[in-house]
């Protein structure tokens, strides 16, 4: 039974570091769109006192988290083709992943990257606007936008985990995977 646990175990990791080689081949090439989940964050949850203007009132990156986004962008510095753009939730927790990754006062805050709307009118505007923003871009650099789980899982099908990275190509009116970085 051990030897089928360690077995299936060195599967997954050959798996996810195949996927991770994938998903930086196709961002050396550039004119790639990425959606990154904001880095390590501490809690769950934001508290009743949330305030969008006010970091004090959301939850935050951890320490951890912090690490992990200043390692995401020595990884891109290193590994990818430049950053044309980046767009980022205007949450805390997405604007530090951005700024920690990119650099100070690189993120532009956009609304349509907050966490989903709880209103199903204003939450399929909100998908198509983020969809949107992928269709659009055509720079010969990458473009990132820094976002939240549901919205990555609401226009790309997958849920990444917190500070994963999914290269994603526009299809019609559907976002594609076509690659993803695991930076844990």
């Amino acid at each position: 039974m051990r030897r089928l646990a360690a077995a299936f175990l060195g599967f997954f990791v050959l798996t996810q570091a195949h996927a991770t080689e994938a998903g930086w081949a196709l961002l050396r090439d550039g004119g790639r769109v990425v959606l990154i989940r904001h880095a390590l964050a501490a809690g769950s949850g934001d508290p009743a006192s949330f305030d969008i203007n006010k970091c004090s009132t959301q939850r935050n990156l951890s320490d951890r988290g912090k690490l992990q986004a200043r390692k995401m962008g020595a990884l891109f510095a290193a590994r990818a083709a430049p950053i044309d753009r980046v767009l980022s939730s205007r949450y805390c927790r997405c604007l530090d992943t951005a700024r920690f990754a990119f650099g100070e006062g690189i993120a532009e805050p956009v609304e349509a990257l907050d966490p989903l709307s709880g209103d199903e009118a204003a939450k399929e505007k909100q998908k198509e606007e983020i969809r949107k923003l992928v269709r659009e871009f055509d720079g010969s650099g990458n473009l990132v936008l820094v976002t939240h789980q549901e919205n990555i899982r609401e226009v790309a099908g997958i849920s990444p985990r917190e500070g994963e990275a999914v290269v994603v190509r526009p299809e019609g009116d559907q976002l594609i995977v076509i690659g993803r970085i695991i930076f844990n």
